[in-house]
């Protein structure tokens, strides 16, 4: 189970920035943890054969179109220094908080469907009801 996303201080304090890093390390986690394909493709003994001992394989159109299935960071910046500098050199908890301010600016949740949304009403009624609370709509 992973619980805590966003929390520092043991729980005390939540942080926006904090939380979408820790969707990313989650996000890499389970790609680990399903596994990997093993089978004719991936193992690539075709490639290696052609390319020999001492070969170089990263370039190879089969380890290009392997690599897109790898794990795709959003705020893990693996390019090199030149090109990071360039792109501002932002580390990568600037670089969530910018994602976390975008997520809160534009994001716009599904509705949920109204017998769910019945279904909580009932359940906050009941609650007020047995606890005595009225909020003033419901009399």
């Amino acid at each position: 189970m992973i619980y805590g996303l966003g929390m520092l201080e043991s729980g005390i304090t939540f942080d926006f920035g904090q939380l979408v890093l820790d969707c990313e390390f989650v996000r890499m986690i389970k790609h680990t943890v399903q596994g990997f394909r093993v089978n004719d493709d991936t193992l690539a003994l075709d490639v290696i054969k052609e390319i020999g001992p001492g070969g170089h394989y990263l370039m190879h159109q089969h380890t290009l179109k392997g690599m897109r299935s790898q794990s795709r960071p959003e705020l893990i910046d693996r390019q090199t220094r030149g090109v990071w500098e360039k792109a501002g050199a932002t580390n990568a908890y600037e670089r969530a908080i910018a994602k976390a301010k975008w997520i809160l600016e534009n994001h716009t949740p599904d509705p949920l469907p109204d017998d769910i949304l019945d279904k909580i009403r009932a359940i906050i009624d009941e609650t007020e009801k047995e606890m005595g609370i009225s909020n003033g709509d419901n009399q």
